[in-house]
């Protein structure tokens, strides 16, 4: 039988009191002993927590006894982050002071709390070189990530040369809204062509991309067809884990698709499904190392909490209720001579469908 660390104390501070000496021979045999008092067991017992963490788990469990509970903690641009697990339950906490954000309790009967559904956040991979800064670069991958808060989803690609308003006024490709305003111009454009209430943005450069994929282990994805990136090198069909410098070619072949620019996009949204399946099939509690790698290499607009609660939606999903899409159409001329795309019908139509946060 496995005892509780309380109750292996008492049990040593007993047989301390018990060999702590020969009687006394002036005591008579029938005095009463003395009996040490059992040290209680606590409500809630979280390892890995600090006072003021298990303190805010605590007021989650109220009245409850006997609770274990372990905690996973990260960092989220300098604010902390944490997960804690009890069984099936997850509760999401934000530090320093840790205030609990979110989670689900299916112990306790209370309802899924992970924000007010539907939720978009655009991901962004900028063009920018190995160590090189971000700004005035291009949106070189534009996805949009989404969530109905019942169980569905779906990821929304956007062709880098659709013809659209940039933040800075005039029109330009899509991916030029970066260069004009950064994350939150890039996002301000997206929101205009979509009428999708993004949140806000998560971005980085090729560099920071591959060394994400790499600090994770790897990326583990099934290829459906082969790929030969730049005309060199082989992706083959099947599955494998593709390290960083492979996931970026990966993300950025288009010559040698039939699509070219729209299959590029498909590739992309399937990384980030990819990405989105290894981290649910690790478990919830690796939430917190994955969003610590992500911001060393990241820019972002989204808070601690607002960061949080978003990944962990991924793991209320149902993956038959999570589709892809890529916004394309056809081919233009821009007033000043450029090639562009132009918004097709179909395009639209996903826009609308996208609204309740599932394609």
């Amino acid at each position: 039988m496995r005892m509780r660390p309380a109750a292996v104390l008492a049990v040593v501070l007993l047989a301390v009191a018990g060999c702590s000496g020969d009687p006394d021979p002036t005591t008579s045999s029938a005095a009463s002993p003395t009996t040490a008092t059992p040290t209680p067991t606590p409500d809630l017992v979280v390892s890995g927590a600090d006072a003021k963490l298990t303190a805010a788990v605590a007021k989650v469990y109220a009245g409850k006894k006997g609770i274990e509970a372990k905690a996973t903690l990260g960092t989220w641009k300098k604010e902390k982050v944490a997960v804690v697990t009890s069984g099936d339950d997850v509760t999401l906490a934000v530090g320093p002071d840790w205030k609990v954000v979110g989670g689900w309790w299916p112990s306790l009967d209370k309802p899924t709390s992970l924000g007010k559904g539907p939720r978009f956040v655009l991901v962004i991979g900028s063009d920018a070189r190995p160590n090189k800064s971000l700004k005035g670069t291009r949106g070189d991958t534009l996805q949009v990530v989404g969530i109905d808060g019942k169980g569905g989803g779906g990821i929304l690609g956007m062709a880098r040369d659709i013809w659209a308003p940039m933040p800075s006024g005039g029109n330009a490709k899509i991916n030029a809204a970066f260069a004009y305003g950064g994350g939150k111009g890039q996002v301000q454009t997206v929101r205009k062509v979509t009428g999708l209430p993004i949140e806000g943005y998560v971005v980085t450069g090729f560099g920071g991309f591959g060394k994400i994929v790499n600090e994770s282990g790897g990326l583990p994805i099934t290829i459906a067809k082969k790929v030969v990136l730049q005309g060199k090198t082989t992706v083959k069909a099947g599955k494998q884990i593709l390290t960083g410098k492979f996931a970026l070619a990966y993300a950025r072949e288009r010559k040698s698709l039939p699509e070219g620019d729209f299959s590029r996009s498909a590739h992309q949204s399937e990384l980030l499904l990819a990405a989105a399946v290894a981290a649910r099939l690790e478990g919830v509690q690796v939430v917190p190392k994955e969003m610590s790698i992500v911001s060393k290499y990241a820019d972002t607009d989204l808070s601690a909490a607002d960061a949080l609660t978003f990944v962990a939606s991924f793991y209320k999903l149902d993956p038959t209720k999570v589709g892809r899409a890529v916004a394309k159409g056809g081919f233009g001329t821009s007033p000043d001579g450029q090639s562009i795309v132009v918004l097709d019908a179909a395009s639209k139509q996903a826009f609308a469908k996208f609204r309740d946060g599932r394609l």
